[in-house]
């Protein structure tokens, strides 16, 4: 079992920096578990890529749901994430439930579907972004710090969406809520095409304004965190620099946050948590 949580601590080094960085601020022996659980998300939000169809992402979502829910005890020890987790689900009576909402909510990323309003989006990020805070939070203090976990979701998951738009016009698919467009009156086909008119900056700022309001709420409720939990919430110490670098970036070639400052400021905000919304 040490080899499948060392599998998950370098799969999470190579494909989720921050969050790699935030565990080494939590106590070596639930590490592990935290790298189980963001190896599970590193696999999950890559299945479109990795299958290159809606089909196969399906069925590679529901071997993951499967898995959770016991049925495939075998396959899942020869899968080094999969054994991690459900050891992990069981030491910390991690919920399955919320996990299985995780994967469905999910399944949105397999098709071309458009994002229909801004309250679909921020449903999206409170089911597939703040579950990694919630159990985070529980696997280091025993609770798993909902109120602060929900929008601390929605603002990392935003964060996220916006600067991966270029990714999502290469494969035809756009997060960016058809309401937000409409309201800004930009066409999807110029998007798809890389225009970029007013409307669609104005639409992009509007949705780094919700996702800043949705830090506030966070940083607002930190102070409920248990001591023990925080090392959960410290990839959230990254969001303000993200979205102010988004602001001053074109949206079709982002600037992201250099690697040296996202570190220094999950370490600022370990040694003073009351920065955890930057």
């Amino acid at each position: 079992m040490q080899e499948a949580f060392a599998y998950c601590a370098e799969l999470v080094r190579a494909a989720d920096w921050d969050r790699f960085i935030a565990s080494l601020f939590a106590p070596a022996a639930r590490r592990g578990a935290l790298h189980a659980l963001y190896a599970f998300n590193v696999e999950v939000s890559r299945v479109r890529d990795a299958a290159h169809a809606a089909l196969p992402g399906e069925v590679r979502l529901q071997w993951w749901r499967d898995v959770i829910e016991g049925e495939r005890a075998e396959e899942a020890r020869a899968n080094p994430v999969a054994a991690a987790l459900l050891a992990s689900i069981e030491r910390y009576r991690l919920s399955t439930a919320t996990l299985v909402d995780l994967l469905e909510a999910r399944r949105f990323d397999l098709y071309d579907d458009p994002m229909a309003t801004l309250a679909d989006l921020e449903t999206y990020g409170r089911r597939t972004s703040s579950p990694l805070f919630a159990l985070a939070a529980q696997i280091l203090a025993d609770e798993t710090a909902e109120p602060v976990s929900r929008p601390a979701g929605v603002a990392y998951a935003f964060a996220g969406l916006l600067r991966a738009l270029p990714q999502q016009v290469a494969r035809r698919q756009l997060y960016v809520p058809m309401d937000v467009l409409e309201r800004h009156q930009v066409r999807t086909h110029d998007v798809f095409a890389g225009r970029s008119p007013p409307g669609l900056k104005a639409a992009l700022a509007e949705l780094r304004d919700v996702g800043r309001g949705q830090l506030q709420q966070a940083s607002e409720r930190a102070a409920e965190l248990p001591p023990q939990a925080v090392p959960a919430f410290l990839p959230l110490a990254t969001v303000r620099a993200a979205l102010a670098r988004l602001d001053r970036s074109d949206p079709f070639a982002p600037a992201a946050v250099p690697q040296w400052r996202r570190q220094w400021l999950i370490w600022r905000a370990a040694r003073n948590p009351a920065r955890l919304a930057g």
